[in-house]
């Protein structure tokens, strides 16, 4: 039964119920006749033997018409069953003869709601949020599939063009040597998008391997590693507050990482990272002094291939910023800019996805 149609299993189950419902029924109306005979039998003895037989041929009667009448009308109550299973199930049809013609192309469209409110009305609204969810996923992946082709297409056009310059004819060899040079520098952008493409795409929670941090000895990794370059450059790097929490300290670190990268590369004067417990979360922030991030930027920051053209604009690939928010949400926590600064707020001690 299992595997009949949802509208026969629903006429089936109605029938069944109908058949016990008139078998009760017939029971008792038989029942109740029969007492009913036998008390005016026995209220008229003098009678008794002529109403011995007319009792028994009203039982008779109405047996039969109990046993007639008892499976025509469970025959209609079947059939309306099943009528009744199609018209409600009407709505839920009509929803998936639309959800097959969706395609990525008509992406846009939406399935047709009842106007009853009721469960498959919520199916239906449920199943368009749905949609668009994923309109909006197919949006942000072609959208990621063009920059991606944009980003990767320009060091490829410039690489061939020094390639081919390079073969047209005799070149002395401090023309070679500079060809050579252009060309790696080529190949080096084309490894760093590559490794962050990669970084992007690792970064989910079931990569994490948390353990305990101290988010002042973090910090401090971070601003020694940059901290040649800081000094070459005139600036600083200062480490304040700190705090116990749980996190991945690679994911960490290549986060803040990438956010101290972004300040010395475009920021100005010294570069604090802070770090505080808030509660039951830790607070890490990255900050310098330098224009900050235009307000119009601010609600794609975190976008994949997102730059400005003001400030902060550089030969990268704009996949920093969407690597840190990555790293944040894979811990179960949230990534924000405003002004010159990046906080990131993540739970201090909820278990995370992957944690043995």
């Amino acid at each position: 039964m299992s595997r009949w149609p949802v509208r026969l299993r629903l006429a089936v189950v109605f029938a069944a119920a109908s058949a016990v419902v008139l078998a009760a029924v017939g029971a008792i109306l038989y029942t109740s006749v029969r007492e009913a005979l036998d008390e005016q039998i026995a209220e008229h003895p003098a009678t008794r033997v002529d109403a011995l037989e007319d009792r028994n041929e009203v039982l008779d009667t109405l047996l039969a018409l109990l046993l007639v009448l008892g499976p025509l009308a469970l025959v209609l109550a079947a059939l309306a069953g099943y009528r009744l299973a199609g018209a409600a199930l009407r709505p839920v049809e009509s929803m998936r003869r639309e959800a097959a013609e969706i395609s990525a192309e008509t992406s846009a469209r939406r399935l047709p709601v009842p106007e009853a409110d009721d469960e498959v009305r919520r199916l239906g609204e449920t199943l368009n949020e749905m949609l668009t969810r994923l309109e909006e996923g197919l949006r942000r992946e072609r959208r990621f599939v063009a920059d991606a082709g944009h980003e990767l297409r320009t060091p490829l056009a410039r690489l061939r063009a020094e390639l081919e310059l390079a073969l047209r004819r005799p070149r002395t060899p401090e023309e070679l040597g500079a060809a050579i040079r252009s060309a790696a520098e080529e190949v080096e952008r084309l490894i760093r998008l590559a490794e962050a493409l990669l970084v992007l795409d690792r970064a989910g929670e079931a990569a994490l391997r948390p353990e305990e941090l101290d988010a002042r000895d973090l910090l401090g990794a971070v601003a020694k590693r940059y901290g040649a370059r800081a000094a070459a450059a005139g600036r600083a790097i200062e480490v304040e507050g700190g705090g116990i929490f749980h996190g991945d300290r690679d994911r960490l670190e290549q986060a803040l990482g990438n956010l101290v990268d972004n300040a010395l590369t475009h920021g100005r004067g010294t570069v604090r990272l802070e770090a505080a417990r808030a509660g039951e979360e830790i607070v890490l922030r990255v900050a310098d002094e330098g224009a900050g991030f235009p307000d119009d930027f601010l609600p794609r920051a975190f976008e994949r291939f997102s730059r400005v053209d003001e400030a902060r604009t550089g030969g990268g690939a704009g996949l920093g910023l969407a690597i840190v928010d990555a790293v944040a949400r894979a811990h179960g926590g949230t990534a924000t800019a405003a002004g010159t600064a990046v906080t990131l707020v993540l739970p201090a001690h909820r278990p995370l996805i992957g944690e043995p």
